[in-house]
């Protein structure tokens, strides 16, 4: 998926705070649903828009479905982000041309 369904799907609170819960390691549907007060249905449309924007990814084992985080897809991100970012280069000679000028 690209960025415009990673960027949607982290823009709701519900959505981030699964995302939270996941860091500490994959959890069932059950899990997830006992941490707030709605439906499993609205819960399940939540998880379904993580993974059509591949941040989840569902392991099934027995009866019980887990969810786990797609460390890869932030691992995009924060590459797409870094470019917007100067390195420290980048810095220290601003730094020293604005250190000259004075």
């Amino acid at each position: 998926m690209g960025f415009p369904e990673t960027f949607k799907a982290l823009s709701d609170p519900v959505r981030r705070e699964i995302l939270t819960m996941l860091r500490k390691g994959r959890l069932s549907a059950g899990d997830i649903a006992s941490h707030f007060d709605m439906t499993g249905a609205t819960v399940s449309y939540h998880l379904k828009q993580l993974k059509t924007a591949d941040l989840i990814y569902e392991t099934k084992e027995k009866n019980f479905i887990y969810y786990s985080l797609n460390t890869s897809v932030f691992e995009e991100i924060l590459l797409w982000v870094s470019q917007f970012t100067p390195d420290n280069t980048e810095k220290e000679v601003q730094e020293f041309e604005e250190t000259e000028k004075k």
